[in-house]
């Protein structure tokens, strides 16, 4: 039975460096481990990518062809990501065992008014994956406002 951590918190709390740490530490104990991107909007992930949401769709391709803005291009990419669900399965059964990261995209309106990741967490669990959720910690409160104000150093 394979697991998962489904790494989510806001834009630039640290999820990418999370599951970059995390895959470097599970290789240094001997751990099989892959990473999955779900987030169209990032395109330096720093660690490599066992499936990449950007090969099946690309925010810049839906904010042009669709009209859509940031926020609206990610949750129309994370529909396509739902609608061609095989794609993710199919590739999951080629990493086997592999203890998997699914870094997610950071938009807050994806867990509160969007379905798509629910669904596909949903589906993920249906195919046997054993799934838990990683939230990384915010950086503490800064005295500096300019810091203070979006809670990252």
């Amino acid at each position: 039975m394979p697991f998962a951590q489904l790494v989510i918190g806001p834009p630039g709390s640290g999820k990418s460096t999370y599951c970059n740490g995390m895959h470097q530490f599970m290789g240094a104990i001997g751990r099989r481990c892959s990473i999955v991107n779900l987030d169209p909007a990032n395109e330096a992930t720093g660690y490599p990518c066992a499936l990449d949401i950007r090969s099946i769709v690309t925010l810049e391709e839906v904010m042009d062809d669709e009209g859509l803005g940031p926020n609206g291009g990610v949750m129309y990419a994370l529909e396509e990501l739902e609608e061609n669900i095989e794609w993710l399965e199919e590739g999951l059964s080629r990493l086997g065992n592999d203890y998997i990261l699914f870094d997610c995209p950071g938009q807050v309106e994806l867990f509160t008014h969007h379905r798509s990741l629910r669904k596909i967490f949903g589906r993920l669990q249906k195919i046997g994956y054993r799934v838990c959720r990683v939230l990384p910690p915010l950086p503490p409160p800064s005295r500096d406002s300019r810091v203070a104000a979006d809670g990252c150093s």
